[in-house]
Order: structure tokens, then C-alpha cells, then sequence
């Protein structure tokens, strides 16, 4: 890693690849995203030559070989380390009962928001391809968390298992929920009982969601007695977050934040 460099740091999830260059300050110069499957490029022409790049990859091997060779291509012996969760590390501690069997998504997640609300009781709650909640103290310690089908999953399984109900994407859901299920206040209110079935079905699949992390949120406030954060971020939060019912803050890049910061720490740590 050369000292001062930007980092590129890069989230492949399940569903897109994120990425972001920002300087050793944490000011971001640019940012995008790729589908998966794709010849798209990144858009990395004309940027500044990144020290290092920092992976967390939960896609698998295909997308990590696309993505070096996508950095071979534009920074040739670019260094990349691929994230894996560990014990302990940036202020955040691990009772998984095998740390590195967390996901690296999760783990960068929990190290952005323990760093974005310092002192704060969170509750992070992730909507991608799979719903995962983390319980996170205010002192840094992820005592667990739950893992869920997510929002467009729970609507495709529906669909792809049974006989006579559709098969909803993403966009077709939107658009249900955007238009309500009759009633005249009903985008306001949220989801409601629907008068047809495809309506029936994302507004179902939409308060299941939100239902999960209502039922969670309380459950840790009375066995904690304090106040906790509810923090939700993901690819259907817009959708999810309209249904809920109790305070909560949005964050958009917790994954990437918290990559800022392992890439910092390390970097500090070895002297570069």
C-alpha cells in the first residue's frame, strides 16, 4: 500500500458489486456499481491509481475472478486483500462461535456502524437477498444475529413453489405497493389487506419483513433495558422501511464504510 494512496474498496453481494475509491481520509472520489453476469465495466478509466484495493466477496469464486481480473486489467499487480470476519478488529468484538464463519459483509457492516453511532445500542438490519439482523452494544460487541430469505426471495419462492401464484420481481412488487391495495390512503399507510392476488403477495412478503425486525427491535430493548438504534440499509429497504412502524435510521454504505476502516486500521498497523 502506498502511503496516501486512495483505497479502492469493493462489496460483491449476492445481487450487484459496489465499489468506491476514497482517499486515506476517508473523502470519496468516485463511486458505482455492476451487476453480476455482465460485461459491464466499472468505470475505473481516468481515476487515480489506488494503493490497494479490500474485498468483501460473499458472491463466490466467479465473481472474485472477474473482479481480479477487471483490476489486473486497469491497475496491473493492484494489491487486494479479500476481508474475512475475525475475533476482533476497528473497536468491533466477534461472539460468533466461529468468527470467521461470519459473513465479511455483516462484519465490515457492523464495523461501519459501530464507527457511524459510537456509544449507541444497534440494531442492524440488512435487506438484500437475505434479511440478516446483527445486535451490536454500544461497546462494540455483536452478541448475534438472524439470517432471513429476503424480500425478492421470499416473493420468488412463492411463486417458483406454488401451483397458482405468481412470480413477482422486484419491479412489479414496487409498483403494487406504490399503488396500494384499493384504498385510497393506502400507499400512505403502507401495506394493507389486498383485493387481488399479486398485491396479496408483496404486500404479504413486505410485512413479514417488517414484522421480523419489529419483533426483534422490541425484544432486544426489554432484554437489554436500554434504547437501541434501529439501523436499516439494502437493496429493498425503501420497500421494507415504508411497512415499519417504529423510529429507525437509513444508511446506505455501511459495508463500504466499514471496509474504510479495516483498510485504515491495517494499513496503520503495517506501516504503509
Amino acid at each position: 500500500m502506498t502511503s496516501g494512496a486512495p483505497y479502492l474498496l469493493i462489496d460483491a453481494g449476492n445481487s450487484r458489486i459496489k465499489w468506491t475509491l476514497v482517499r486515506a481520509g476517508g473523502a470519496q472520489i468516485a463511486a458505482g456499481a455492476l451487476a453480476h453476469g455482465g460485461a459491464e465495466q466499472p468505470g475505473w478509466s481516468g481515476l487515480p491509481t489506488p494503493g490497494g484495493a479490500w474485498l468483501s466477496n460473499v458472491a463466490g469464486e466467479s465473481v472474485a475472478a472477474r473482479i481480479a481480473a477487471l483490476l489486473d486489467a486497469h491497475w496491473p499487480q493492484l494489491p487486494l486483500t479479500t476481508i474475512r470476519a475475525c475475533a476482533q478488529q476497528c473497536g468491533v468484538t466477534n461472539s460468533y462461535t466461529t468468527p470467521d464463519a461470519l459473513g465479511s459483509d455483516r462484519w465490515a457492516g457492523m464495523i461501519g456502524a459501530h464507527a457511524a453511532f459510537p456509544g449507541e445500542h444497534l440494531l442492524i438490519a440488512t435487506f438484500g437477498t437475505a434479511t440478516t439482523l446483527e445486535a451490536l452494544r454500544a461497546d462494540g460487541c455483536f452478541v448475534g444475529g438472524l439470517i432471513a430469505p429476503g424480500w425478492t426471495l421470499m416473493m420468488r419462492s412463492l411463486g417458483e413453489h406454488t401451483a397458482q401464484l405468481p412470480t413477482l420481481d422486484a419491479g412489479a412488487a414496487r409498483g403494487l405497493l406504490s399503488g396500494g391495495g384499493g384504498a385510497p390512503d393506502a400507499a400512505r399507510r403502507g401495506p394493507f389487506f389486498a383485493t387481488d392476488t399479486p398485491r396479496s403477495l408483496s404486500a404479504g412478503c413486505t410485512l413479514a419483513q417488517a414484522g421480523l425486525i419489529e419483533r426483534m427491535w422490541r425484544d432486544l430493548q426489554d432484554e437489554w433495558q436500554v434504547p437501541v438504534r434501529l439501523l436499516v440499509s439494502g437493496g429493498a429497504v425503501d420497500e421494507v422501511a415504508r411497512a415499519l412502524k417504529v423510529p429507525h435510521t437509513r444508511h446506505d454504505s455501511l459495508v463500504l464504510s466499514g471496509l474504510a476502516l479495516i483498510a485504515a486500521e491495517r494499513t496503520a498497523q503495517h506501516g504503509g
